[in-house]
């Protein structure tokens, strides 16, 4: 198992040097910073200066080598817009992107679990119609359009909940609802399969044969054995969750690191943006590890 999780860190190591070392060359294409952060009638002279302030009046290559260095002694630039350090920024708005993404996550698996199972109990009934019908719905349905009807229904129409911001209960509803609606559809058709697979197998025929009640066979039995398929498939839209988060974040004024990255590209905040994907990739590397951990307790299979 450790020399598992080393191979894995060693390559996630080097994924990430490689998409920070993009992302440098790709973000400098946005256009030069000093057009939005000095006046239209700004000199040529104040120009130049600003460049020189900021490291950006030396040739391509020679700004890299020196990102290059700071990279190496974990220094992670300056806000230009803020004047602080991009990863105390970036750090900053992480925590929010967190509990969004955490309390989607936990809500759509719990549902899901709940449903799929039910609707496995009785195939082509009415409630596995139902569930069926709602979850392709929710996993069909784009981030951006769901969330802007949401707001155009509850917020401006009913005028119930807040269209952005951070607050009370009522700023989380939305965008926890919109942030679980896809992860929820495709949960409950892989627990509806799963335990349509389990309820069919020789052992759950036993365990009626012996006169186990319903409740004990669907989930104390048929349900245990489902969830290592579930499991993997949660794992990589929590992952999705943290990047999807970009677009709900922005839409719902939801302070994150989805919209602070926003954010950063428009303002050509070069330091914030680069911080701001370090922080991610790196939150979903750990992520993949703690699931390919957790699915190695479960089976002991694979982790022999």
């Amino acid at each position: 198992m450790l020399n598992y999780l080393g191979r894995r860190a060693s390559h996630s190591v080097i994924s990430i040097l490689g998409l920070l070392i993009l992302v440098f060359f790709l973000v400098r294409l946005t256009g030069d910073p000093s057009a939005l952060y000095l006046p239209l009638d700004s000199t040529p002279e104040a120009r130049a200066a600003f460049a020189k302030l900021n490291g950006l009046d030396q040739p391509i290559y020679i700004q890299f080598w020196h990102y290059l260095s700071d990279l190496a002694r974990l220094d992670f630039g300056e806000s230009m817009r803020q004047h602080r350090s991009a990863m105390a920024v970036a750090l900053q708005a992480f925590p929010q992107t967190l509990k969004l993404a955490f309390v989607a996550m936990l809500l759509s698996v719990s549902l899901a679990i709940l449903v799929g199972a039910l609707a496995a109990v009785r195939p082509r009934g009415v409630f596995d119609r139902l569930a069926s019908v709602a979850s392709l719905a929710g996993a069909s349905a784009p981030d951006f359009w769901v969330a802007i009807v949401a707001i155009l229904v509850f917020a401006v129409g009913l005028d119930v909940l807040p269209t952005s911001g951070t607050g009370g209960w009522q700023y989380w509803v939305m965008p926890i609802f919109v942030l679980m609606l896809r992860p929820f559809g495709l949960l409950v058709q892989v627990v509806r399969g799963t335990m349509l697979s389990s309820l069919a197998s020789p052992y759950i025929k036993t365990a009626r044969a012996k006169g186990l009640g319903r409740h004990a066979i669907v989930f104390g039995h048929a349900l245990r054995n489902s969830l290592l398929p579930v499991i993997t498939v949660a794992g990589d839209l929590a992952t999705g969750l943290i990047n999807g988060a970009v677009v709900v974040e922005s839409i719902f004024g939801w302070p994150g690191i989805g919209k602070l990255m926003i954010d950063s590209i428009i303002q050509r905040d070069f330091a914030v943006v680069q911080s701001t994907i370090l922080v991610t990739a790196t939150a979903i590397f750990i992520l993949n590890i703690v699931i390919d951990v957790l699915y190695a307790v479960l089976d002991p299979r694979v982790r022999y």
